[in-house]
């Protein structure tokens, strides 16, 4: 029998910050998106306080306050890095993985993992890595991930590690799970299948796949026989191939001159492109768009997009920029406080397989953009670079279009020059 386990790890973010900060450890802690705007990622300190997910920074200051709330700005340079070496021990000991987001995987079993064996590879994890993570098993993807939601909801009795298919009683599980606690199921699905009278996890398993298949078609079906054993989500070890590609960020603060856009855009570009130059991948289609800020009643609105299929494939920075520049132009307005821009690089396709025509123009055998992406990932970090563009702008230039992030912690794994100090007093 197939057997599967969902790997998730714990309130990852505030995880992350507080490998390199034991003094976070039992106190309050909560991560911000982008800009320093929303909550995304709580300890359970801070959850017990009641905070939401999700909710506004600004709305939540007088809890944050009473109660010693640690606030972190967004360093995804050090979730990644920690991200990738999680993902690396649990490759080590099991046949098969599919990394299905930056803090969750799915593993293949092997016939002798047992219950110990998960409970030996959390208590791994945590030694080499600091992070505490929770592992569900099941016989499919939907049943690892009913299983590692149990995991984690009653950690004190399972101590991060539960089996569904070992338990006595799973269908008890499935009854006290509701709709909402399936993977894959939100809101609006939550409705729906309430509206067709089915409220829990058992319901749903207990259904009809007829009746399911009319009312929600051949994904509902799909969820229904998971549920019942039958695997229809196979494991992904290889990524599917990019169809795309977006860098865009929302600004600090509102800017309306075209040349403060122009630089901001520029920075997208050249991420976006690294990101393709990464994976072998290029372009033949690119996407510029503004946006005001639709919150702010009082200010005139305007969100204009443009695209243009290129007139070859590419993947450099320089071509792409100057394709970029010409779009914004366009669309650019004066007499508007925009909040965003960004590009998207689509209709990806791959290096190797391109077939370029007789009369396109050859490209040049030192590839500088490459030369300077092993630079950068030497020496700086994606969002640090340390060798630019003049588009890109300079430090004496005016960087209102820069994204907020005044509680950043340090690159701890990936900056020599942001390394912990350790100091021993005598």
């Amino acid at each position: 029998m197939t057997r599967l386990a969902l790997v998730d790890c714990n309130n990852f973010f505030c995880s992350c910050e507080r490998v390199f900060n034991p003094a976070l450890v039992g106190k309050p802690v909560v991560v911000l998106s982008n800009n320093d705007g929303c909550i995304i990622s709580r300890s359970e300190e801070a959850k017990a306080l009641g905070i939401p997910m999700g909710a506004p920074l600004h709305e939540q200051e007088a809890v944050i306050r009473k109660h010693g709330v640690r606030v972190f700005s967004s360093n995804y340079t050090l979730y990644g890095d920690m991200s990738a070496r999680v993902m690396s021990i649990l490759r080590e000991e099991v046949p098969a993985i599919e990394i299905y987001s930056i803090d969750e995987a799915f593993l293949g079993l092997p016939a002798n993992f047992t219950k110990e064996s998960a409970l030996a590879l959390r208590a791994k994890v945590l030694q080499w890595t600091g992070i505490p993570v929770c592992i569900g098993i099941g016989s499919t993807k939907l049943l690892a991930k009913l299983a590692n939601r149990h995991a984690k909801k009653n950690r004190e009795i399972t101590g991060g590690v539960f089996d569904l298919a070992g338990y006595p009683d799973p269908e008890g599980i499935m009854a006290a799970t509701p709709t909402d606690g399936l993977w894959g199921v939100g809101r609006n699905l939550a409705l729906h299948l309430k509206g067709i009278g089915i409220t829990t996890a058992l319901e749903f398993k207990q259904a009809d796949p007829a009746a399911i298949r009319r009312s929600m078609g051949v994904i509902g079906e799909r969820m229904l026989r998971e549920l019942n054993g039958i695997p229809c989500l196979e494991l992904e070890e290889m990524p599917p191939d990019k169809k795309g590609v977006m860098a865009s960020r929302s600004f600090g603060a509102l800017v309306e001159s075209l040349e403060e856009l122009e630089e901001a855009l520029a920075n997208h570009v050249a991420r976006a492109a690294e990101k393709i130059r990464h994976h072998g991948l290029l372009a033949t289609r690119m996407e510029v768009f503004l946006r005001t800020n639709r919150f702010r009643k009082d200010d005139p609105q305007y969100s204009p997009g443009i695209g243009i299929t290129l007139d070859r494939p590419s993947n450099a920075t320089g071509e792409l920029m100057s394709t970029a520049r010409e779009l914004l132009r366009r669309i650019y307005r004066p007499g508007y406080r925009y909040k965003k821009t960004g590009v998207q690089l689509a209709n990806l396709v791959s290096e190797e397989e391109y077939q370029p025509t007789l009369f396109e123009t050859p490209r040049p055998r030192i590839d500088i953009d490459r030369i300077v992406d092993e630079i950068n990932r030497r020496m700086g970090d994606p969002k640090n670079p340390v060798i630019t563009r003049a588009s890109q702008g300079t430090e004496r230039s005016v960087k209102g279009w820069k994204m907020r992030s005044e509680r950043h912690s340090p690159h701890y794994t990936t900056d020599w020059n942001q390394l912990p100090e350790a100091k021993v007093g005598f």
